[in-house]
């Protein structure tokens, strides 16, 4: 039995991810949780990052997925030295809330989507935005390497590279980011799948004045990306081939 009709008679799903692998590399009751559907995380940060690249890559989508909430509609008539703790600016957003829903729709706050938006006009500014954002943006793709299949989108492809967005808490951070949340997994999937080898991340800071980078990926990285999808994929091979008690598994390494 092939890996992808071993992973549809487990998970009704015939392929892997980036974020599968990535939890491959760690506990494999995890990873079993997330291919069930049962790992779903939600944050302040995962939705502002949502927003970002909605508008970034899809803005007509972005303008008929949300619903952008007036602070100053919902506070309206309202005398308190801190109005958004008030019973009636709650019913309001509430009521606001589930009309959206109603509609399809996701809220966002005003403020989240300035700066959304003064952030991509920095892009565009800078030169950026037209320098490597100017492809075929959420390429979809599901293929195999080596036998392996994976799915998954990616932000833009270009004729000579591909290209990933990414909002980050500070620059200078954003070269630990890489290796702690495994983006060189995701890095070394595009390039494979693709078969182009110049990677660039298009990082933004989040915080004002929303400093821009152009982040080359290096062959040093691409090839950690490689070792740990290698990696993540024997672990989940391992896993599929010896089914067991997820919940005694337990890490085992020196350092």
């Amino acid at each position: 039995m092939s890996m992808r009709e071993q992973l549809k008679e487990k998970f009704d799903k015939g392929h892997l991810s980036y974020s599968s692998i990535k939890h491959a590399l760690g506990d494999m009751r995890v990873f079993e949780m997330y291919m069930k559907g049962e790992l779903y995380k939600d944050s302040e940060a995962l939705r502002f990052g949502t927003l970002y690249d909605m508008l970034l890559f899809e803005r007509s989508k972005a303008m008929r997925h949300y619903r952008v909430l007036n602070d100053e509609d919902l506070m309206r008539g309202i005398s308190s030295a801190r109005p958004k703790l008030t019973t009636k600016y709650k019913e309001r957003l509430a009521a606001a809330t589930a009309e959206a829903l109603e509609n399809g729709q996701e809220v966002v706050t005003g403020e989240d989507w300035k700066k959304a938006t003064a952030m991509i006009d920095r892009l565009g500014v800078c030169g950026l935005r037209s320098e490597l954002l100017s492809g075929e943006f959420q390429v979809e793709f599901n293929e195999e390497i080596d036998g392996v299949p994976v799915k998954g989108f990616l932000d833009c492809l270009n004729d000579d590279n591909i290209v990933d967005s990414k909002s980050s808490r500070g620059i200078s951070k954003f070269k630990y980011d890489v290796r702690g949340f495994s983006y060189d997994i995701q890095a070394y999937i595009y390039t494979k799948v693709f078969g182009i080898n110049d990677f660039y991340w298009v990082v933004q800071e989040k915080n004002y004045p929303y400093l821009p980078a152009k982040v080359k990926c290096s062959d040093e990285t691409l090839f950690s990306g490689e070792m740990k999808f290698h990696q993540g994929v024997e672990n989940i091979k391992r896993w599929l081939d010896t089914p067991s008690n997820t919940e005694k598994y337990y890490a085992d390494f020196v350092v």
